[in-house]
């Protein structure tokens, strides 16, 4: 039962509005790398976060 709380509470899900054309790009860069949309969009928000030291402590 615990395991099953915290696996939730890894992966959030929300819902994200993004401009026709913006979407279009960012598919076409995912099959580029051979990565799903979802995918690409954690990649970008990641280096984001690393390239700017935001890069959220690990809870051990």
């Amino acid at each position: 039962m615990a395991k099953e709380i915290e696996k939730e509470a890894k992966n959030k899900s929300f819902i994200l509005r993004i401009d026709g054309d913006m979407m279009t790009a960012i598919e076409k860069w995912a099959c580029d790398e051979f990565r799903s949309v979802n995918g690409q969009i954690l990649y970008l928000l990641d280096q984001a976060l690393k390239k700017y030291g935001r890069v959220p402590k690990k809870k051990q």
